[in-house]
């Protein structure tokens, strides 16, 4: 007979109510060798909730290479894994792709345990289009990848799903305004949790919004897609009314401002478009 892999289970968490937890997740969660999480800490809570004493092993985006190797080795030799992260699914803006990747490649058998994910639950809610859409997680930090990556999904006209955290979200909504416009967006704050908040609102408002107040808990902002007019600007038209205010002496800044309102499109795009004009 060959050699007999383990199995590594790719579990679902709850994301803050601890109901959430599936039927299923609990059995494997009872029957595993071992458990690799990405904090052993927020595990220990959800497995003493449920009377559960398993071997923990931290693993997560910061794991030296050696920890891979050897929980492909446990695999190897035969024992079962749950792969956890502190909330929701593994691997899906959160740490776990290299072990499900290296055991697909060494032929060891990869599990889904579904469940709990703060995409699907804020698209749920959000009253949103939700036939096609665009999961982005979280924005860049550094602010010119974050403007290059939004100019490439600006014109798509897929509902946009964003991650973001209280600290860099009065920025993030910034620049989600100068390049997509302001949308409709769907506010999804502490899903799950005692203070859940979802609501209906636009990109701006939602920016003055947190001008007044400090940003508090995990938020997930659901964004409509590029509009029609947004998706095929009449580029000839914008064009003649940017020479007209540059033949006035407007400041780009100010007329990016300006179009970007009449025409319905992106601060950035008509910023671009007026700066090459005023040089050629």
């Amino acid at each position: 007979m060959g050699q007999q892999f383990g199995k590594l289970f790719v579990c679902a968490t709850p994301i803050g109510n601890l109901g959430d937890i599936t039927l299923r997740a609990l059995e494997v969660l009872k029957s595993v060798d071992l458990i690799a999480a990405e904090d052993t800490r927020t595990t220990l809570k959800l497995l003493n909730h449920y009377g559960i004493r398993k071997p923990l092993v931290s693993y997560h985006q910061h794991s030296p290479s050696k920890r891979l190797e050897w929980l492909l080795q446990q695999l190897r030799s035969g024992k079962d894994i749950a792969l956890l992260c502190n909330a929701g699914t593994p691997a899906v803006s959160d740490p776990g792709a290299p072990l499900i990747r290296k055991a697909l490649q060494e032929g060891i058998r990869v599990v889904a345990v579904p469940g709990a994910s703060a995409v699907t639950a804020a698209i749920s809610v959000s009253g949103m289009d939700a036939q096609r859409f665009i999961f982005l997680g979280f924005l860049p930090r550094n602010r010119k990848e974050r403007w290059e990556l939004l100019d490439r999904v600006k014109s798509l006209p897929f509902t946009l799903v964003v991650y973001e955290a209280p600290h860099r979200l009065r920025e993030s909504l910034s620049d989600l305004l100068e390049i997509l416009g302001d949308r409709t967006v769907a506010l999804c704050r502490e899903l799950t949790k005692l203070h859940e908040e979802v609501t209906l609102t636009t990109i701006s408002a939602l920016k003055r919004r947190y001008e007044r107040e400090t940003p508090m808990g995990e938020f997930t902002l659901v964004i409509e897609g590029a509009r029609k007019e947004e998706q095929t600007p009449n580029w000839d038209e914008i064009d003649e009314a940017i020479k007209a205010m540059l033949r006035e002496k407007r400041p780009v800044k100010e007329i990016a401002r300006e179009l970007a309102d009449k025409f319905s499109i992106s601060r950035s795009a008509v910023y671009k478009r007026a700066l090459k004009l005023r040089c050629s």
